[in-house]
């Protein structure tokens, strides 16, 4: 059986890194300060009503498959989603973004398309591309390759953070229906791929409509738009942005003490390229969970009586939105059935 922590990746090592910063991040707050490390976007008071919230991400090794196709014009969509959606995830109107691009050397043809991703991508987020940096750096990039870092800034009214507080038993779980694997577990997924299966990314496979190259180089969906629509019209009590560490890790940092999550895992089907992952890695029901978003990019909590409603309004915003679960007692933790 395969695991994240067999292609490079320990998870647990990350989750170990966040816990210590937290007290060296707390050793430099300053008054105005309103949110912890760990929570999706980080908050600051500008005023006594309103709050920044801030996200910064990357697109990670999926810029491998970039270089792999040559093609660069959606990884910048992925940079701008992984960070937008963070910050829409507490209920903020994402602003501003700025990027920063570290390559062996500035080539026009690569620059240019993934330029003309982010600037698509801040379309989709209705947010205002505003500055960055592009750094020479042939020393640590070698040629044809780059990384990605992006840097997004919203802006909520205090009384309407959403921040999982007021999450309680009862209230209902959907998801939001991801565009495929986004931007996590492509380590993992080029492991299985294309050093154990030996494929290559002009192959077809059973299960997905286009090349495997293609399928795995789909963008991020961007959930901005609609979440904000959404919460204009229902008591949304929390919302979850599934990215590394799948439902279980990222939908137990919406639960308040004395709360769990249940997911019934047969109530929406995951794209193929899961079943095609699971498949030719031989990996297990919960590494999946644990690794990929499974099908689920983002997750809303809403009381029982809302839930019909928000349904409707997220089906004519155009999204896919399943019931997948609810809120029981419990001690914070993700139980997926």
């Amino acid at each position: 059986m395969t695991d994240y922590k067999d292609s490079g990746v320990d998870i647990e090592a990350g989750y170990e890194v966040v816990r210590r910063i937290k007290k060296l991040a707390r050793s430099t707050y300053i008054p105005g300060v309103a949110s912890d490390i760990g929570f999706f976007g980080g908050c600051f008071a500008i005023d006594r009503k309103h709050l920044l919230v801030s996200g910064a991400d990357g697109v990670g090794t999926k810029l491998k498959l970039a270089f792999m196709m040559n093609k660069h014009d959606t990884v910048g969509i992925d940079l701008v989603a992984m960070n937008v959606d963070d910050v829409v995830a507490c209920g903020a109107r994402p602003l501003f973004f700025l990027d920063y691009i570290g390559c062996h050397k500035v080539e026009l043809e690569i620059m240019e398309p993934i330029l003309s991703g982010i600037a698509k991508g801040c379309r989709q987020a209705g947010c205002a591309l505003i500055g960055g940096e592009t750094a020479e750096l042939s020393d640590l990039y070698v040629k044809g390759e780059y990384d990605l870092a992006g840097f997004a800034v919203g802006m909520v009214e205090k009384s309407k953070l959403i921040d999982g507080t007021k999450v309680r038993p009862g209230d209902k779980i959907i998801g939001l229906m991801s565009s495929g694997l986004h931007s996590n577990g492509y380590t993992l997924a080029r492991k299985v791929f294309f050093t154990d299966a030996k494929l290559s990314v002009g192959d077809r496979l059973k299960g997905i409509d286009q090349s495997l190259g293609e399928t795995l180089l789909t963008p991020t969906r961007i959930y901005t738009k609609s979440i904000l629509q959404l919460v204009k019209k229902v008591k949304v009590k929390g919302i979850a942005h599934i990215t590394g560490g799948g439902l279980p890790e990222n939908v137990a940092r919406l639960l308040p003490k004395g709360t769990k999550a249940m997911i019934d895992r047969f109530t929406w089907k995951p794209q193929g390229i899961f079943g095609l992952l699971q498949l030719y890695g031989r990996i297990g029901k919960d590494e999946m969970f644990k690794a990929f978003n499974m099908g689920i990019g983002m997750v809303v909590a809403v009381p029982d009586i809302e839930v019909r409603k928000a349904m409707r309004i997220l089906e004519d915003l155009g999204e896919k939105p399943y019931l997948i679960g609810e809120i029981d007692k419990g001690k914070q933790q993700v139980e997926i059935n």
